[in-house]
């Protein structure tokens, strides 16, 4: 996902977004184990009175200490935010193209089917909730996936994400991903806002669906020699579930804040570009082309510069 590039800069480790993607997630995680360890895990039955004990004989420094290891942890992982993002998606390696395949083609049936219900039925006009449940249908497959067969991904966030990318600004001729770092900068603060809060909600639900996943799995380690109580590694891996749930419909709102953003600020483009305002659909389709290709491919646009008219001079001395 190209579009991911401003996730990880250093000032966010300063920020809410830190706190929401890093942190939170780290610490829910961290003392799901260690509530598992002083409970018992894996030697004993789990008595969670004794994790209760525990907690209530720690001092202060250790508390402190604690949650500062927590956080140190949480600093490392910071930069594997997109990697991790990446791997929802379904990019995965070589050597796991046979499961890589298999999603596809699970993918591509699923829009298949979701594209049959946008057609009407012939012979008859369509009622009007034939018509509304069309229209939802085909809203549902312009967020959901990419324009292009070739271009679905093995899972549901990868070609939500696939559709936001291919989408954003393909109407007026944009290749979002590498327009997209060009346009983020000249954004007013509403949407800027829309889009930063949208995608720190993405990357906050992988975030916590990955981490839910890996305690998932830790916690059938440590439970099971204790019974029964390996039934409680259900919670993580539901938590896991539901957080990708999530993560699947905070991309699909990543997307619609992303075609806003070229909707309402193209234009401010042009004029940082000193490119000249193009005049008609067709003119803005031809000249976005060549700027992507030249961001692209290096191509020479031979363009002529237009800059905005000087200001007044200084007024005559004294």
């Amino acid at each position: 996902m190209k579009l991911d590039a401003l996730a990880g800069s250093p000032a966010s480790l300063i920020s809410g977004r830190f706190l929401l993607v890093g942190y939170v997630p780290t610490c829910a995680g961290a003392l799901y184990l260690l509530t598992l360890l002083w409970a018992g895990a894996p030697h004993t039955p789990l008595a969670f009175h004794r994790a209760w004990h525990t907690a209530n004989t720690l001092g202060a420094g250790e508390i402190l200490a604690l949650f500062l290891l927590m956080l140190v942890v949480a600093i490392l992982l910071h930069p594997l935010q997109l990697p991790l993002v990446r791997l929802l998606e379904g990019y995965w390696p070589v050597r796991v193209s046979a499961i890589t395949a298999y999603g596809v083609r699970r993918q591509n049936r699923h829009r298949a089917r979701v594209s049959a219900n946008t057609a009407l039925a012939g012979g008859t006009a369509p009622t009007p909730d034939e018509v509304r449940r069309a229209g939802l249908a085909l809203v549902a497959l312009r967020q959901t996936f990419p324009s292009e067969v070739a271009l679905t991904r093995p899972t549901r966030l990868g070609n939500a994400l696939a559709a936001a990318e291919d989408r954003a600004g393909r109407s007026y001729g944009w290749d979002a991903p590498v327009a997209w770092p060009r346009l983020y900068p000249l954004l007013g603060d509403p949407v800027r806002a829309m889009v930063d809060n949208r995608r720190d909600v993405l990357d906050a639900t992988v975030r916590l669906s990955v981490t839910g996943l890996l305690c998932g799995l830790a916690s059938v380690l440590l439970l099971a020699p204790t019974g029964w109580w390996v039934l409680l590694s259900a919670a993580p891996l539901v938590i896991a579930r539901l957080a990708y749930g999530t993560a699947v419909a905070a991309a699909i709102a990543y997307g619609e804040s992303l075609r806003a953003a070229f909707d309402l600020h193209r234009f401010e483009l042009y004029g940082a570009l000193r490119v000249e305002l193009p005049a008609t659909r067709d003119e803005e389709r031809a000249v976005n082309a060549q700027l992507c290709d030249f961001w692209r491919q290096g191509r020479d646009l031979g363009q002529i510069y237009v800059h905005p008219p000087a200001g007044p001079g200084p007024g005559p001395g004294p």
